[in-house]
């Protein structure tokens, strides 16, 4: 696995864009602080910039480089839950503007899948992660899913041995705020 996981970071960080499996879906991803490399993703979707991605870290220090207050229930969420959930923080830096939606929020998870924990913590920066569909098109629930557009669009593929421990369904989505507000967005 570690020969594959460098392939994928020497592609990352020369700004190109991959596709993966996940503790959720195949994704689509690329380096969350290189803006070319977010403006690809969205072409390649054919989404809408003004809709933000989620993004994977390999862990809560991670994401304290990236979020200016880690909300103090969201420890208690990370280190309780088992189930795949991304958390929408207030007060993201440090990232290509793009990934962050209009009111400085950002949706972050922490995978509970070996290699894209090992492929995140490699790259030593968060992973953009939205799900591998043409916009407004089903998520896909397994790599014989994806579009052969999407497949042919990328830089880099991964290996399918590694879609093994995928749920095949979206994450959770649960937004908090920085005085204990927590707003369910996706059960």
């Amino acid at each position: 696995m570690k020969e594959i996981i460098e392939e994928a970071v020497k592609v990352l960080r020369d700004g190109g864009v991959i596709l993966y499996p996940t503790d959720t879906v195949w994704g689509i991803g690329c380096d969350a602080t290189n803006s070319e490399a977010v403006a690809k993703v969205f072409k390649i979707k054919r989404r809408s910039e003004a809709k933000s991605l989620v993004l994977l870290a390999s862990d809560l220090d991670m994401v304290a480089l990236h979020i200016k207050q880690i909300p103090s229930i969201a420890i208690d969420l990370v280190e309780v839950n088992d189930a795949p959930m991304t958390i929408v923080y207030p007060g993201a830096q440090g990232l290509a503007p793009e990934v962050v939606a209009e009111d400085g929020s950002v949706g972050i998870r922490i995978p509970h899948h070996e290699f894209c924990t090992a492929l995140v913590r490699r790259l030593r920066k968060p992973l953009v992660s939205t799900s591998a569909n043409i916009s407004g098109n089903p998520a896909p629930e397994s790599f014989r899913d994806i579009d052969p557009e999407i497949k042919s669009a990328v830089d880099w593929v991964a290996p399918r041995r590694f879609e093994e421990g995928a749920t095949g369904r979206a994450s959770q989505i649960i937004k908090l705020g920085l005085r204990g507000e927590v707003e369910v967005i996706r059960p």
